[in-house]
């Protein structure tokens, strides 16, 4: 049995298609200019990006695509990167279950969780500006154009400093990937532990992402319901499951705090108007609107939020006291990588893996 079993992907699919819009009015020749300078923009954000980190692809690994997409096209690549995500546990949970579900009772309740996952894709598939494919495929950068578009428009920001300043970003993601390929064997490593720890059965699983789903579509809609509250914690009850999902905390915090980090610090000779991006950027997400509401009940816990911006804190806070040098040490392999308390205290990671207490200047 594989995901399929309890979550519909292609009526998913179809649904977030038919509800995700066209995005912003442009004509054809202004489509094909922003397709043609994000794929500029992300070409040349490779050097910028390698040159502030000092890290560079491993020799012989593959090129990773780059593909500037509409919000369908975003809506089936994640429809895919998602099943490959689940499947493993799935069929893990399944081997080990004695009976298993009738196809009728399977079919209906595939349907209805496709459905629910659809109108979050939908929801998604609007807001998402780029992001770098780590599951389902063999690695690559995908750019959602119509929504890059509708945030510069928003936010009153020169066009081709927001376009580099986005592929900045994903670049930065990209780079950690094929500069480590041990970062992504780490996560599904991460995952199988995930599923070793579980002992729910697939029907139990089903029932507790359709009330996670349900749970989200009432935070968009802005309803301070219980249901789903606990997100992904709902699906958690193992202690040493809750264990692996601080590691994943962890990693997922210190690759998009590098990823803010990257972004900023390449600097104005780059983007010349960086800091007025940052400025209206983070203006746009203090508000708790409807895309705060749905990460934080997808992640369960305020803490959990917390911790993605901690990142960015533990990075310029390593740098500050070792140098981009010495904060590369936390690519060396799994056990460098920083610890859930080490996201808020830079120093107790550089004196337990550069062995001597950080000094400050």
């Amino acid at each position: 049995m594989t995901s399929s079993a309890l979550v519909d992907w292609a009526l998913a699919g179809r649904t977030a298609r038919k509800l995700s819009g066209q995005g912003p009015a442009t004509t054809r020749e202004e489509a094909a200019g922003v397709v043609r300078e994000l794929h500029e923009a992300a070409a040349a954000a490779v050097a910028h990006v390698e040159a502030l980190t000092g890290l560079h692809p491993v020799a012989g690994g593959p090129v990773p695509e780059v593909a500037v997409v509409d919000r369908p096209g975003w809506i089936d690549a994640n429809t895919a990167g998602m099943a490959a995500l689940m499947d493993p546990l799935v069929t893990a949970l399944t081997e080990r279950q004695e009976s298993r579900p009738g196809p009728l009772a399977t079919a209906i309740g595939s349907r209805a969780t496709g459905v629910q996952a659809g109108g979050l894709l939908a929801f998604l598939s609007s807001r998402v500006l780029g992001q770098y494919e780590i599951f389902g495929t063999g690695g690559r950068l995908l750019l959602v154009a119509p929504n890059i578009v509708d945030a510069e428009r928003r936010l009153g920001v020169d066009p081709s400093d927001f376009r580099m300043w986005v592929c900045l970003h994903e670049v930065t993601h990209q780079l950690q990937f094929t500069a480590f390929p041990w970062l992504r064997d780490h996560l599904e490593a991460q995952i199988a532990e995930f599923v070793d720890a579980t002992d729910l059965s697939p029907d139990a699983l089903r029932d507790r992402l359709s009330e996670l789903v349900r749970g989200i579509a009432d935070a968009v809609r802005g309803g301070d319901g219980d249901e789903g509250a606990q997100g992904l914690m709902a699906l958690v009850r193992d202690p040493a499951q809750r264990e692996v999902l601080d590691r994943v905390t962890a990693v997922m915090s210190l690759v998009e705090g590098h990823a803010e980090f990257v972004m900023d610090g390449v600097g104005p000779d780059v983007v010349p108007s960086v800091r007025t991006l940052r400025k209206r950027f983070a203006q746009r997400r203090k508000g708790r609107g409807p895309l705060d509401r749905v990460l934080r009940r997808l992640l369960g816990l305020e803490q959990k939020m917390k911790q993605y911006a901690d990142g960015r804190h533990f990075v310029g806070g390593v740098v500050d006291l070792v140098g981009m040098d010495g904060f590369n040490r936390v690519w060396s392999g799994p056990e460098t990588l920083p610890l859930v308390e080490e996201l808020t205290d830079p120093a107790r990671w550089v004196e337990r893996v550069h062995g001597r207490p950080a000094v400050t200047a």
